[in-house]
């Protein structure tokens, strides 16, 4: 069975109940989270052997977080413990025609001041077959885009599959180098993309001829084999492109699907219609985990469709972690997805 190793920062995750704004009420729900740990929660609930790797401060909000992940099944021999703070995000759910808001307190926490000599990569992923990464730990300070990409070059020297999330996020890029700068870089280590169109424009330059209104969600499929086959012809490194479409109706109602580009098939998957949505953050990350999976259980369309049915999932579900199985996710993928009670 593979064995899969992700790297970047778990957050402590504070969140207005329900749909309250932040501070509405003198109550925030604390739970943990973070885009690589949801990875490795969801490969663990599949019943893959996985470990997350970051850097973690000494004490009892640390050993929290640690607790909650093995309770997953997620290994977490690998975390370095330091001296510091963790980061936090804080989040308000929004309604209808009002959005989402995310507001990051990360500046300084361990993983951000982590340097070179605190991870040993060659230990850290002694055994595994495959490792996965986003845009974001590089994006939040030098020594963890330092970090990254050391890692993914220990990785395929190590003969390991390597996956990246792109998943760029302007409001960390703030250290000095931008995310084009860093991830052109990355992106040459890396065999399975994930992005979506915004991801693609900002963290690699590419981008279609007309790539349609990004903030107005609106998609044009054709587009994205054009901008996979763009991604390919500049990294031959890359085996496949999965691009996510999120057509945003309102913040209550998504309709998603995925399509993957292997430089020869474009497969495009079913479209969910999402109208009640319980929390989209780790969407993108419950399709990456699926995505994983997939690819290390069935073939290419099929691996597609698991991952998108496990992200549909993952927005009925309250906090980071999609807390599905696999055969709730090939009951989706396979049937109507109507809801009705399981009897």
């Amino acid at each position: 069975m593979a064995k899969v190793v992700t790297f970047g920062e778990v957050m402590l995750r504070l969140k207005s109940p329900g749909y309250e704004r932040l501070f509405q009420s003198p109550v925030l729900e604390a739970t943990f989270g973070g885009g690589e740990a949801n990875v490795s929660v969801s490969l663990a609930n599949y019943g893959m052997d996985t470990a997350f790797v970051t850097v973690l401060p000494k004490g009892d909000i640390g050993d929290a977080c640690i607790r909650e992940l093995r309770g997953f099944g997620v290994d977490t021999s690998k975390i370095v413990r330091k001296d510091g703070r963790m980061g936090i995000y804080y989040l308000e759910t929004g309604a209808v025609q009002r959005p989402s808001k995310v507001i990051y307190d990360r500046a300084g926490s361990t993983i951000c001041e982590a340097v070179s000599a605190d991870i040993n990569w060659e230990k850290a992923l002694e055994g595994a077959t495959w490792f996965h990464v986003t845009g974001i730990t590089p994006a939040i300070s030098e020594g963890a885009a330092e970090l990254t990409l050391e890692a993914v070059k220990a990785a395929k020297a190590m003969g390991l599959e390597v996956s990246c999330d792109l998943n760029y996020r302007k409001k960390l890029w703030k250290w000095g180098k931008s995310a084009q700068e860093v991830m052109t870089e990355l992106v040459r280590y890396v065999d399975t993309v994930i992005a979506n169109e915004e991801d693609f424009q900002m963290s690699l330059g590419l981008s279609a001829e007309s790539s349609g209104a990004v903030e107005e969600g609106q998609i044009d499929v054709e587009l994205y084999k054009s901008i996979a086959s763009k991604a390919m012809e500049t990294y031959p490194n890359i085996k496949r492109v999965a691009i996510t479409l999120r057509e945003s109706r309102s913040a209550n109602h998504n309709d998603w699907s995925a399509c993957l580009y292997n430089g020869k098939d474009f497969f495009l998957s079913r479209k969910y219609a999402i109208t009640d949505i319980v929390d989209r953050v780790g969407g993108g990350d419950s399709f990456g985990g699926g995505l994983i999976y997939g690819l290390n259980h069935y073939d290419e369309k099929e691996a597609l469709e698991f991952a998108v049915a496990a992200s549909c999932l993952k927005h009925t579900i309250l906090g980071d972690y999609n807390r599905v199985t696999v055969s709730e996710v090939e009951s989706l993928a396979h049937g109507s997805g109507t809801g009705r009670v399981q009897r």
